[in-house]
């Protein structure tokens, strides 16, 4: 693991190209944001857009999630995978916001943690994007960009996470969208484009 100072250097670029990135996921208040976050898992954010286009539009509390029942958000969510699973803790998650919360989002990771379908990366998703504050979500993207850039020792997201929370407030408030934007575009899983990368330079597997 590089030492914190040199981390910053890389994510520096990041910031120079994009000093405040911005999730991908359309939503409309923070449980419609919540939903979303569900429904990205092993999905692409594309495609939880298009699902949910038509579902947000009569559907932006757990009351009105309750109201359309499970049957029906399986219409609207069919082309998600696992979308039967996911619709199941959706309705679970609803029915909890409801009868433990008032309707709202809790505004607190271990209440979230608490809630069906909702992981630490779920959690963290939701607070740093609703809330703006400066947790470290671990994906698919920033597990694998992490170890390709140095950014962290861990093999796990949990200690990913845990190096990556070194960092300065004003890093880690975006450092997952820096590098799950630059994943998703950029530095692909496969056929990576290289030519195209703003941090070559510090990439093992460029060199």
């Amino acid at each position: 693991m590089r030492d914190i100072k040199e981390i910053e250097n890389i994510l520096d670029v990041f910031k120079a190209k994009d000093a405040n990135p911005k999730s991908e996921l359309e939503f409309h208040n923070a449980y419609t944001l919540l939903v979303a976050i569900i429904l990205s898992a092993q999905s692409t954010d594309k495609g939880v857009n298009k699902a949910t286009q038509e579902l947000f539009k009569i559907v932006d509390t757990p009351q009105a999630m309750l109201n359309l029942g499970l049957e029906k958000l399986k219409n609207y969510i069919k082309t998600i995978g696992l979308y039967n699973n996911k619709a199941k803790n959706i309705i679970a998650m609803s029915e909890i916001l409801v009868a433990q919360h008032g309707g709202e989002v809790p505004h607190s990771q271990e209440a979230l943690e608490k809630l069906p379908g909702v992981g630490r990366k779920t959690a963290n998703v939701l607070l740093n994007v609703w809330w703006n504050e400066p947790t470290v979500a671990v994906d698919t993207h920033v597990l694998r960009l992490a170890q390709r850039l140095d950014l962290s020792d861990g093999k796990t997201p949990l200690e990913v996470e845990s190096d990556l929370n070194k960092l300065p407030d004003e890093y880690r408030r975006h450092v997952n969208h820096w590098l799950v934007l630059f994943g998703r575009y950029i530095c692909k899983a496969k056929n990576p484009i290289c030519n195209q990368c703003p941090v070559s330079k510090f990439c093992r597997v460029a060199k």
